[in-house]
């Protein structure tokens, strides 16, 4: 379980955030500039809040109290950037095996697994201008579970999308959770997006939590 209660100090607000999450989909929603992609960058160690803690599975990654701070690189999560980070110089398959030290028995069973789950088998080869955004999403997505993360951070991933493509991305993402087990947190301020994806949604407005709107069902 993902545990977080903290407090990290931005120019036009404080953002306060306090949630408990298990293995589903959780959604942070609001519009842009309510504090969706700082509560990310907290909780992958990427921006240290001012108070609080952040905890998963027991360990913690972050406490103002006990002067606690694991860097991003030892707490084993995922991060899908909105503009998915793909590295241009290498090939897909590359960029899927970036983070991996080790080419073993079953970092390469891993690999196999999830180019063919995710349907990029036949562009392992191609460099990262020549695909679709589709695409792009599919191999960020491929070399984010490569690391084998407790926990996946998507930021608004499927936004540069047509409607076609960002409904069957939805549809593979909902699989994908289910097969790894792991939490999935999603920043999102599509409406449908968020109905469609969320197990959990967590309303934000100028870094704090709120009610949903009155028309949201």
């Amino acid at each position: 379980m993902l545990a977080v209660a903290f407090q990290k100090n931005l120019p036009d607000f404080t953002l306060n955030m306090t949630f408990n999450t298990n293995n589903h989909i959780l959604i942070l929603f609001g519009i842009s500039g309510c504090g969706k992609t700082t509560t990310l960058r907290c909780i992958a160690g990427l921006e240290k809040p001012e108070a609080g803690y952040i905890k998963l599975n027991g360990q913690t990654f972050f406490s103002a109290q006990e002067h606690i701070f694991i860097p991003p690189r030892d707490r084993g999560i995922g991060y899908m950037f909105q503009d998915y980070a793909l590295f241009p110089h290498m090939n897909v398959q590359k960029n899927i095996l970036y983070g991996t030290k080790r080419h073993t028995t079953g970092s390469l069973a891993l690999f196999q697994e999830l180019t063919n789950l995710l349907k990029i088998t036949h562009l392992l080869k191609r460099s990262i201008p020549q695909l679709s955004g589709g695409e792009k999403q599919r191999v960020a997505l491929a070399r984010a579970l490569m690391a084998k993360p407790k926990l996946l951070l998507l930021d608004e991933p499927l936004s540069a999308l047509d409607i076609e493509t960002r409904l069957e991305l939805q549809e593979e993402l909902k699989a994908m959770q289910k097969l790894w087990q792991i939490p999935f947190i999603l920043v999102t301020h599509d409406r449908n997006e968020a109905k469609n994806l969320g197990d959990q949604i967590i309303f934000m407005e100028q870094g704090g939590q709120v009610p949903p709107p009155e028309n949201w069902l």
